[in-house]
């Protein structure tokens, strides 16, 4: 059933938009709801359309500010179906044209509105009054050609068709930036415009930037094969924790000699082992993992080293153990302080000897594998409790790495979860917006103990609960997390006023509050002082500088109020 909004109705208020504000002063951030929000002059966007029209025309810069619109659109309308599930089609559209005001991009006036979403009928006519983008381009520009509000466009129709589940079209008809009286919209399903298919040429990348999209897809194409070829392959990771690992995984890779892993469960040793094998003249043979800690203690033995048939009950035939198998390659040994002592003493003979003995066998076979080593634990705390051999922790610690933490690299975490996301989307077949800024925030404050492991298994769990071209939200990721407290962050009021954090009331400027407490003076001048001197550790020139004093000046305070007893002190 067709919705249709009537124009003498007054055009609600948003108090619960609003509400979604929050500023973090301290931090540097402002929110809302769970997206990251700027705040800046309209000069400077002014400035950069300006710049963009003269760089790339207006065609182009059109298009650029139409698909800048376009993403904004798209995440306001996730906004709106989560702000009000329960409201009427038409309470919950007008999200959209509230946050254009809100944000002060626009003053959104409906004229006419009629919508339906089970038959898909659609049809809006809005006026804008006071459009940031007039504003914008009859300073900088002028008046031009064409209609002028473009990432308004662009948001309007991202948003509707977001809306609506179907392509619908906004195009603005009159424009005070090309001298008309008024700036009028119009919008109806792409079919019901003849010009649809010239319009949605603005939607698709420039010729530019796809010239340059497949010149960077040819070159990474091209440095992923060289990179194979030179086996440069160590996960995902930029930080300079991260490189340091790698560089001194290329300075090891070439030669025969063990490397022992050390790090949490979870930072990625594998990753690392395999990097090792493929970066070393060996890449081409066998590279076998085994986890040491999944294997039967009675059963280790026969499985890295062979058995022969009727070692003992069970053993019905022969065969190879796993250092066999990686013969002429590589094997990596996870957990590797969980061999028992046998194994342990036949592991020396095969690092020391290159040979080994089967289990229920007599005859010694040569052996050509790599040892790759790795513990999430201490194998000196180990050698010390008598749980480890000395001797072979002494063969095996010959070029120990240590891997950080996630918590130690958090610069790759982006990097990770976006890593993690595209495999994901593959796997499940879908495809989300990714993390939103709040998620982000929130991943980037956790501990992560299960490090990368961890981050890829909630990664999953949030694509898995996050619906195609929908945005992965901080509860998606976490079914318990620890909940960020907002109380820390000054927000707006249903009246649009700053509200103190955890308050309802203004906040009250700082000398309200020297008033309000019965701060004195001279206890306000001390803490001043105080504060300057802690800051500039003790230097009493730099101190007055902070305070816009002389330093003799300062120097007369701090004595009279005893905070300096020698005035040579710097």
């Amino acid at each position: 059933m067709a919705v249709s909004y009537n124009p003498e109705l007054h055009y609600s208020g948003f108090h619960d938009l609003s509400d979604q504000v929050r500023f973090q002063s301290t931090e540097g951030k402002i929110w809302f709801g769970e997206q990251r929000m700027l705040l800046m002059q309209v000069s400077a966007m002014a400035n950069f359309r300006r710049e963009l029209i003269n760089s790339l025309g207006v065609d182009r810069a059109k298009g650029f500010f139409l698909r800048l619109g376009y993403q904004s659109g798209l995440k306001d309308a996730e906004m709106a179906r989560k702000l009000r599930p329960d409201s009427p089609q038409l309470q919950m559209f007008l999200v959209g044209p509230q946050l254009h005001s809100l944000k002060g991009m626009v003053n959104a006036k409906p004229i006419q509105l009629e919508l339906d979403q089970e038959s898909g009928h659609f049809y809006c006519e809005l006026e804008w009054i006071d459009s940031f983008e007039v504003e914008t381009c009859l300073t900088e520009v002028g008046l031009m050609e064409e209609p002028v509000c473009w990432s308004l466009l662009g948001y309007a129709c991202a948003y509707s068709s977001s809306f609506m589940k179907r392509e619908i079209i906004i195009q603005e008809t009159t424009c005070r930036g090309c001298g008309d009286e008024r700036c009028i919209i119009i919008g109806k399903p792409a079919e019901e415009w003849e010009n649809a298919a010239e319009f949605r040429q603005y939607f698709q990348a420039d010729p530019i930037i796809e010239e340059l999209y497949e010149l960077q897809s040819q070159i990474s194409s091209l440095r992923r094969s060289l990179e194979k070829q030179e086996a440069q392959f160590y996960g995902v990771g930029r930080s300079p924790a991260y490189l340091k690992v790698c560089k001194m995984i290329d300075k090891a890779a070439k030669g025969k000699i063990s490397v022992l892993l050390l790090g949490e469960t979870g930072v990625g040793k594998e990753v690392i082992a395999r990097s090792v094998h493929l970066r070393s003249d060996r890449a081409e043979q066998a590279f076998v993992a085994v986890n040491c800690a999944a294997i039967p203690q009675d059963l280790i033995e026969a499985e890295l080293f062979g058995v022969e048939k009727g070692a003992f009950t069970g053993a019905n035939q022969t065969r190879p153990g796993r250092f066999e198998r990686a013969n002429g390659g590589t094997i990596f040994l996870d957990e590797v302080v969980e061999l028992t002592p046998r194994a342990q003493a036949t592991l020396l003979r095969v690092l020391q000897e290159g040979e080994l003995e089967r289990v229920g066998d007599s005859r010694t076979r040569k052996i050509n594998v790599r040892v790759i080593a790795a513990t999430n634990e201490s194998l000196a705390d180990a050698v010390e409790a008598g749980r480890f051999r000395a001797d072979l922790y002494y063969r095996l610690n010959v070029f120990p790495v240590q891997i950080p933490p996630l918590r130690e690299r958090l610069e790759d975490l982006p990097l990770l979860a976006e890593h993690f996301i595209s495999k994901f989307h593959l796997q499940y077949h879908k495809r989300t917006l990714g993390l939103s800024d709040k998620a982000l925030e929130l991943c980037r404050r956790y501990a992560w103990p299960g490090n990368i492991r961890e981050l890829e298994n909630t990664i999953e769990r949030g694509v898995i609960l996050t619906d195609s071209n929908e945005t992965i939200g901080q509860d998606a990721l976490f079914a318990v997390f620890p909940k960020t407290d907002d109380s820390h962050g000054d927000r707006l009021n249903s009246d649009g006023a700053l509200v103190q954090a955890g308050g309802e009331e203004p906040c009250p400027d700082w000398v309200t509050q020297i008033f309000d407490k019965n701060i004195s003076l001279d206890a306000v001048e001390e803490r001043l002082m105080r504060r300057a001197m802690e800051l500039s550790h003790q230097n009493v020139s730099q101190a007055a500088r902070m305070l816009g004093l002389t330093r003799p000046a300062l120097a007369y305070r701090l004595k009279k109020s005893g905070l300096l007893h020698d005035e040579s002190l710097e």
